[in-house]
């Protein structure tokens, strides 16, 4: 039977983004196939200030870390159930370390469970929960980070961690401390989900090392012998740094430094500028650049392109269409990034060619609760993803 569509009945379903805010809510934000970016729904929740969201599309299922508390208050973590027009029920909500920045899922393969390994910057603290979150759940494990004195910048006056990372075998986790220079790593039992811990990847003093990535090589699509790299943004020091990875006999890791180089044109900084996210797609890198205003009042993303061996180069900075990009994210197509801006607190969907992987025009922009300050890294919109 024939079916009649009119015209101007979108046939492009839309899609789903999440954003937090440190107005105390989480938003969802639809992107329609008309490129309209707006909030359907926000729900206050998540403790004071919500700060990361992690997905579990196999669950459909949100985490949500709360920045409020610190070493000695306590945060929150919480899980929401997602239906298919966005909105979150509250499926569980129990007492965490403090001031949570990152989160990342591991284990929960070949009949694994699956965990959830929390950064705390203010905390000074890794936590780990065994999923699904239960409420009052007590963490599975918690590690309290100290430094015998003071690092040599005046951020680093405790350890900070700031992301959690997850290796290519998912055996081990890795988490960038800005305050302790160091990146510091674990070895992941699989079978019970614990983490233990190896040496660290120690940085030059002052670095701040703040957010960073693994990638493999694949053989079939490379002359050279296979290779995995960790590639790293320091805050502080304004630097990007690879390494090559090593599998040690000890069931630790190794690391051999292969490039160290500042991510901006010709190669430096403006006064105040920082790196703070660094994300990978295709064989593109992208840093947001904060407090730089390279496109003013707006600050940058800079683009990075990694060759077959792992060797990364410096391409471009383009716009991040608002003031201080906390974080970004790609979509699975590779063809838009979602760039939330931290002071400004709006949510840019920019185009991204997916064959060169260079950045294009803006394809929407909306503002997402109030705007924050500068001066204060804890107002403003927290983070963005989407739902895949």
């Amino acid at each position: 039977m024939f079916c009649y569509i009119p015209f101007f009945v979108s046939l492009v379903a839309a899609t789903n983004l999440y954003a937090t805010h440190y107005d105390g809510n989480v938003y969802t934000l639809s992107l329609d196939g008309a490129n309209t970016l707006s909030i359907t729904s926000s729900l206050k929740t998540c403790g004071d200030a919500p700060s990361w969201l992690t997905f579990d599309s196999s669950t459909r299922t949100i985490y949500c870390s709360d920045h409020s508390g610190n070493g000695t208050m306590n945060g929150s973590l919480s899980s929401y159930s997602v239906d298919q027009h966005g909105k979150l029920t509250e499926l569980a909500k129990t007492v965490d370390v403090g001031a949570a920045v990152h989160s990342i899922m591991y284990g929960g393969k070949h009949g694994h469970e699956k965990y959830l390994a929390v950064a705390h910057y203010g905390g000074s603290a890794l936590s780990t929960f065994a999923l699904p979150l239960r409420s009052d759940k007590e963490p599975l494990q918690v590690f309290r980070y100290q430094m015998p004195q003071p690092g040599i910048k005046p951020q680093q006056d405790a350890p900070h961690p700031h992301q959690v990372i997850l290796d290519p075998t998912g055996g081990f986790i890795l988490v960038p401390d800005l305050g302790a220079d160091q990146v510091r790593v674990y070895a992941i039992n699989k079978r019970s989900g614990h983490l233990n811990s190896c040496p660290s990847l120690n940085y030059t003093a002052g670095s701040g090392p703040r957010h960073g990535f693994f990638w493999k090589s694949n053989p079939k699509h490379s002359a050279h012998a296979p290779v995995t790299m960790l590639y790293t943004v320091s805050e502080l020091g304004g630097h990007f740094n690879a390494f090559i990875v090593s599998y040690l006999p000890s069931g630790c890791l190794g690391f051999r430094e292969t490039q160290s180089f500042v991510p901006y044109p010709g190669g430096q900084l403006p006064a105040g500028g920082a790196p703070a996210e660094l994300a990978m797609a295709g064989n593109s890198l992208y840093a947001s650049i904060r407090f730089d205003q390279g496109f003013y009042p707006n600050d940058s993303i800079s683009t990075l392109i990694r060759s077959s061996n792992g060797t990364v180069n410096f391409s471009e900075i383009t716009s991040s269409y608002g003031s201080i990009p906390r974080t970004f994210v790609v979509n699975q197509k590779g063809t838009l990034v979602a760039i939330g801006n931290q002071a400004s607190s709006n949510v840019a969907i920019v185009r991204r060619n997916p064959q060169s992987g260079k950045l294009g025009k803006l394809v929407a922009n909306l503002q997402v609760g109030l705007p924050g300050q500068a001066s204060n890294s804890s107002t403003g919109l927290s983070s963005i993803i989407w739902e895949e």
